[in-house]
């Protein structure tokens, strides 16, 4: 009896260890579920367990499939079935890439599809392969912004996969500011390297844009729009200051004084002049009849940037109505933007 009541104590010990075992391999269950990757549904997209992709769900732009490659560019070509002949390579500065059992080859200029095309061609025509199958992953990109300038909404930086038109490009930046005038330059790097190349194009926010439409913008080139050229408006106005030469960019006598409010009753209208600026950027002063404009007598004298419309007052000290002093005055100028007639 002795012996099985101890018998009987052992199995009763056991039992109680099992329990406390079991509740804690429960209680660690509840805390801490195993990893199980849940089945995806039928809407979900299924990712591959890659623990280098930072994104598997990346938008595409929409400029992408006009993607030319260029040097810089980081592939990585796979080769369906092949992982002997799969790489990752980047493309030189003569637009080449070199992958196993395949010579150098071009593809500079290429979009993606036509690079996949290309060395599908090289590994069929190369008997390397019977049925080439190549998938190309662009991983890094080389210049891929064009920088825009002047007077903008917002000037910076602009981020481009392939070549816009240059009107699409000031539409990116928000457009023209109302001190925009009507050149914009395009800078474009020279394909040795060596410097650049600029070219001006003509263009204001009251055209419908055909002149630029057709002009393409490429990554790594810079615009720049340029602000309008300023006239001066001095003297006995209703509102002296600089009139930006807006649209057009075209404003002659008459307009310039017409965006000043006028002439005051006090002006001295046989004494107007025009300050403008001969090649050297001397001072010269033109007698111009306010009267025989009016009187339509007179053709208004076409401004250029930078002139000086200037009606003196009546019995005004002359020293005020000096060239210099004129030209100092502009420096301190309010500003004005209003559209021309």
């Amino acid at each position: 009896m002795p012996n099985q009541n101890v018998y009987r104590r052992s199995i009763v010990k056991l039992a109680a260890v099992g329990a406390v075992i079991a509740t804690c391999a429960f209680a660690s269950a509840q805390n801490n579920p195993p990893n199980i990757a849940p089945a995806p549904t039928a809407n979900a997209p299924r990712v591959q367990n890659n623990p280098t992709a930072q994104n598997p769900l990346m938008t595409v732009p929409e400029d992408f499939a006009g993607l030319k490659l260029a040097p810089g560019f980081l592939l990585n070509i796979q080769v369906y079935d092949e992982p002997d002949l799969s790489a990752r390579v980047r493309v030189d500065n003569d637009g080449n890439i070199h992958l196993p059992f395949l010579k150098t080859l071009h593809v500079g200029g290429d979009t993606v599809a036509q690079a996949q095309r290309r060395i599908e061609d090289k590994f069929l025509g190369d008997g390397i392969l019977k049925n080439p199958q190549i998938t190309i992953d662009v991983e890094q990109f080389a210049t891929t912004s064009v920088t825009v300038m002047g007077e903008v909404a917002n000037p910076g930086k602009v981020e481009l996969l392939a070549p816009h038109s240059l009107l699409d490009v000031i539409g990116m930046t928000g457009g023209e500011t109302t001190l925009a005038g009507n050149e914009i330059e395009l800078k474009r790097p020279n394909e040795d390297g060596d410097g650049t190349t600029t070219k001006t194009y003509r263009y204001s926010r009251g055209d419908d844009g055909s002149a630029i439409r057709g002009v393409m913008v490429r990554p790594g080139d810079t615009v720049m729009v340029k602000r309008a050229g300023i006239v001066y408006v001095l003297g006995a106005v209703n509102r002296p200051g600089g009139y930006a030469m807006q649209e057009s960019g075209e404003l002659n006598v008459a307009q310039a004084i017409s965006l000043a409010q006028g002439l005051v009753m006090q002006a001295k209208v046989n004494g107007l002049r025009v300050v403008q600026h001969d090649a050297s950027g001397n001072p010269v002063e033109v007698r111009v009849s306010y009267n025989k404009i009016m009187d339509g007598k007179e053709k208004p004298l076409q401004l250029a940037a930078g002139d000086i419309v200037y009606i003196p007052i009546s019995k005004t000290k002359a020293v005020l109505s000096s060239t210099t002093t004129l030209i100092g005055q502009t420096a301190s100028a309010s500003i004005y933007t209003a559209k021309p007639f």
